[in-house]
């Protein structure tokens, strides 16, 4: 149910109802039998259902929804920090640790704002930002230097992966022979042929300054479009022996 919106009094500070966000969660940890119990691991599926949501508000442009569904993600962030707070094992912080360290990161990757360097453009920050990254790593006694993949999470879908990665390659100046073009082709029974085509597709679309994943969005959104039109024509009804909702094994 869509809610009316509420506007802040005159003299309030933008941010100031964060803590009223943070004063519920804290009663819900406490009061309430499910968000009492609920663990980091609980949670996950929400975090990623809930971005997921958000993100198809932005492709639906609906401002409306994408405040609400940003709303839902932030909620997600309070939550994990207000597990986290309970922690005995050393581990634990609370949602002003979350604030602070990302204040810290910004204000840090940043000296073109908060200090006093100069720069031409936007390459010119993000060559500042990888320089900013090694002196980070040195810092915290990494060892050894950083890997050409270091920040890119292998956990996130595949079409993800495959853009961020060649983006990463690019930028590293990977040679190209080792893109999906010039891979090596073993065998297709396994279907590892068909796994480099696709990659080889999510190549071409970040050659033609396509975002791959937005573009298969676009495809399938559109596809379900048809369907639906479909089904409609048809008088469509589910049939009784062959549920749709897919079932766990």
């Amino acid at each position: 149910m869509t809610q009316s919106k509420r506007k802040p009094p005159p003299d309030a500070v933008t941010g100031s109802r964060l803590l009223d966000l943070v004063r519920v969660m804290d009663t819900l940890r406490v009061n309430c039998p499910w968000d009492a119990q609920q663990t980091h691991e609980s949670l996950r599926p929400f975090l990623l259902e809930e971005t997921y949501e958000a993100v198809d508000a932005m492709t639906a442009d609906d401002q409306e929804a994408v405040r609400e569904e940003l709303g839902d993600v932030l909620l997600q962030v309070v939550f994990h920090a207000r597990v986290a707070q309970e922690r005995t094992d050393g581990t634990g912080y609370t949602i002003d640790d979350v604030a602070a360290g990302i204040i810290d990161k910004l204000t840090r990757r940043h000296p073109h704002v908060f200090g006093d360097v100069t720069v031409s453009g936007p390459d010119e920050v993000k060559l500042n930002w990888d320089a900013i990254k090694a002196a980070e790593r040195a810092a915290a006694g990494l060892a050894g230097p950083a890997s050409v993949l270091d920040g890119v999470p292998l956990g996130q879908p595949a079409l993800a992966l495959a853009a961020q990665l060649l983006r990463r390659a690019e930028r590293a100046g990977v040679p190209a022979e080792l893109g999906p073009e010039g891979a090596e082709q073993a065998g297709s029974e396994d279907g590892g042929d068909l796994g480099r085509e696709l990659f080889a597709l999510v190549n071409r679309a970040r050659a033609a300054g396509l975002d791959p994943e937005l573009e298969l969005r676009a495809a399938a959104l559109d596809y379900a479009d048809r369907v639906r039109t479909w089904a409609a024509s048809q008088d469509w009804q589910p049939p009784d022996d062959q549920p749709l909702d897919e079932q766990p094994l």
